[in-house]
């Protein structure tokens, strides 16, 4: 298969460099990623600026774009035909929960799937010492099946891999979007110019411990595999709106 490898830490990443050497022992791989770190970018696309790609290496693009952006040029401009598969990561930090909408990672996997092609986000849950060898091991194994079978038309399979060896992995989980607990902090400073600026932190580490979920899954030491739709309709208020909305102006 023709694959397009991309990412939001950017192409010199050893998240997306070991993931392309791992799928390059089966499959014809492409790297088209941002030239530097474009995380929680969400999925922004470039329409005021020019966008420019830059060869690193033989089948290895870096562009000035945003995650979503490396997706349009690689399937549009780069590549030599239409890939089979599209693959956002390995990121460096997990995607789960409400992240998920931040995450440039995920965006350019939908992307993928806007355009019709099938796509899967990957992200390995932890902070430091990344085991990035044996998420990559567990990748390839998730796309094999996400190929093997009939991958359901307008869905990305959102990947979260716990930091663990291989062999201490329990197996696959398919899991629903969790919920993290929010506390960001707009921290107000000075510069030495007397003029004032800000940061957006606080601790985002907590969350709902809920069976089902991706968050779930992880702690117990699962891969965890959500299935995210593109259609974002909240069915369930449909009626609600109705009610209130039926009548014409």
């Amino acid at each position: 298969m023709l694959v397009l490898l991309t990412n939001d830490d950017g192409i010199h990443s050893k998240g997306i460099v070991t993931l392309g050497r791992h799928l390059s022992e089966k499959h014809e791989v492409y790297m088209v990623a941002p030239e530097r770190e474009r995380t929680c970018v969400a999925h922004a696309v470039t329409l005021h600026k020019p966008l420019r790609v830059r060869e690193v290496s033989h089948g290895v693009y870096a562009t000035n774009g945003t995650p979503a952006d490396c997706v349009l040029l690689g399937v549009n401009a780069v590549l030599p035909r239409r890939p089979d598969f599209v693959v956002s990561g390995i990121n460096t930090g997990p995607n789960m929960g409400r992240d998920v909408n931040y995450s440039g990672t995920v965006a350019a996997a939908r992307e993928a799937a806007f355009l019709g092609i099938p796509s899967m986000a990957v992200s390995i849950c932890a902070r430091e010492g990344f085991l990035f060898d044996d998420a990559a091991t567990v990748a390839c194994a998730v796309m094999e099946r996400l190929t093997d079978g009939i991958f359901p038309e307008g869905t990305v399979a959102n990947v979260n891999i716990p930091n663990l060896p291989r062999e201490r992995l329990k197996g696959f989980s398919v899991t629903r979007l969790g919920k993290r607990i929010y506390n960001d902090i707009v921290h107000e400073r000075v510069d030495p110019r007397g003029r004032k600026y800000y940061w957006i932190g606080g601790n985002g580490e907590k969350y709902e411990r809920r069976r089902g979920t991706d968050f779930y899954a992880v702690e117990k030491g699962y891969v965890s595999v959500t299935p995210l739709g593109l259609d974002i309709t909240d069915a369930g208020s449909m009626k609600i709106y109705q009610k209130h909305f039926r009548r014409l102006l």
